[in-house]
């Protein structure tokens, strides 16, 4: 019987390592990932049947890959692995189609079995987070999330890479747009959004899980 395939992705080198010495003995793990783009490029060569993520990665956060991965019909599942005990992260890793969200410290007893559950078409939530109240925590942020905030996704894109202090040319360079369209996405957003600088756009982003950095 073939093992099912998991990618990886993670931006410390070590974790990938310890996820690797955990993982390798029950699934074939056919690739991995250092940040959110080298995720879209793994998932789309290799078409694994999981794929391990990290939330917090450079130049594309886990859950804008996990959004783009579904919105192209790629049916990997997506387990998040991640530091954040966070009902508005949990609400947008569901959104985002993810299946299971398990925290890092709790990785060596959830993770396997995780996994498992959302391959088997279940969801799984790690045990901390769990409680009579959290389906309603998570609809009632994701209610909240969807009537505030609508950005695009070239913008979430913009955002996350303002959040890693890159100058408008850098994002038009890696976006392979002009620094011009960078701006203009920039100040709609402040527009949208209510904010007055480039910091309290950053500050609004993560506080409402837009961005991880």
């Amino acid at each position: 019987m073939n093992k099912p395939r998991l990618l990886l992705a993670d931006d410390h080198k070590i974790v990938l390592e310890g996820l690797r010495g955990l993982l390798e003995s029950e699934f074939d793990l056919v690739g991995v990932a250092a940040n959110g783009r080298e995720l879209l490029e793994a998932a789309r060569q290799h078409r694994p049947d999981a794929i391990v993520a990290d939330i917090s990665m450079p130049l594309l956060n886990g859950i804008e890959a996990a959004r783009q991965l579904k919105e192209e019909g790629i049916p990997s599942k997506i387990i998040f692995l991640t530091m954040h005990p966070d009902v508005v992260y949990a609400a947008r890793a569901f959104e985002a189609g993810a299946s299971a969200y398990v925290l890092k410290h709790s990785a060596s007893d959830e993770l396997v079995q995780a996994i498992r559950e959302s391959l088997r078409g279940r969801t799984y939530v790690s045990e901390m987070l769990r409680g009579p109240a959290l389906e309603e925590f998570l609809n009632e942020s994701r209610r909240r999330v969807k009537d505030t905030i609508q950005l695009s996704q070239r913008q979430r894109e913009v955002l996350q890479l303002l959040a890693e202090g890159k100058s408008a040319k850098e994002i038009g360079a890696i976006l392979d747009i002009s620094p011009r369209t960078v701006e203009t996405h920039k100040y709609k957003m402040m527009d949208d959004l209510g904010v007055q600088t480039s910091a309290q756009l950053v500050q609004f982003a993560i506080k409402h899980g837009l961005v991880s950095v």
